[in-house]
């Protein structure tokens, strides 16, 4: 007696073309791909969001976040290699495969020279957290321009402080010296950490898949120590 066989997954065909007209290095393959995706397990796999990818250089430093299409472009044109997968499968007409987590690029990609983004949170976290004026450390902060814009203070690294809400009224639009206040340091640009180009674009906490390729990374506060 024959076994009956299992219901198949549920899939939907995907189809897509690769931009060979940008100048990333991570975008330059040409050709078509046709994919499927299937529910192989808690969830269904985004072919283009919901599950990051982990790009590594060849040299194992990463280098960026990508798409499970893209980083299944990359694997299926020989351009690199699938170190760890998540626990669902990505279906094409002839075979079938895993969700790739992690990759590897089989070639050395220069990186491109970074600049942290002008953000409150980034300013929050150059000054950790604490106000520039009085020293008290808060999450309850806002961000004051030592020369006020009113004033033609630019907005700029070098003019942007965290401050405190007290600190902040009190300054209000005058200069340093009106409002006899003193910063603790002399706001700067900040270097991007070892791992910026990956946590910039995350909005979630990493796959624990990536944890070894991130050693250095705190998770909880996804940040490079």
């Amino acid at each position: 007696m024959r076994r009956a066989r299992p219901a198949p997954a549920i899939c939907n065909t995907v189809e897509r073309n690769v931009d060979v007209s940008d100048t990333d290095p991570l975008q330059r393959d040409n050709g078509h791909v046709a994919l499927e995706f299937s529910s192989q397990g808690n969830g269904l796999v985004s072919l283009n969001g919901h599950r990051p990818v982990l790009v590594l250089n060849q040299n194992y430093e990463p280098l960026h976040v990508a798409t499970v299409r893209r980083a299944l472009v990359l694997w299926l044109s020989g351009k690199a290699e699938i170190l760890e997968t998540y626990e669902h499968e990505v279906a094409s007409a002839q075979r079938r495969f895993p969700a790739p987590s992690v990759i590897r690029l089989l070639s050395l990609v220069k990186r491109p020279p970074v600049r942290v983004k002008l953000c409150r949170r980034e300013v929050f976290l150059r000054d950790n957290y604490t106000c520039q004026y009085c020293g008290v450390r808060t999450h309850d902060l806002t961000i004051d321009h030592v020369v006020p814009r009113s004033r033609g203070g630019p907005h700029t690294w070098e003019n942007v402080v965290s401050a405190c809400r007290t600190c902040n009224h009190r300054k209000g639009g005058k200069s340093l010296a009106e409002a006899r206040m003193q910063l603790l340091r002399q706001p700067f640009e900040p270097r991007p950490g070892r791992y910026y180009l990956v946590q910039r674009v995350l909005r979630s906490p990493v796959h624990e898949s990536w944890l070894k390729f991130l050693p250095d990374l705190d998770v909880k506060g996804q940040r490079s120590r």
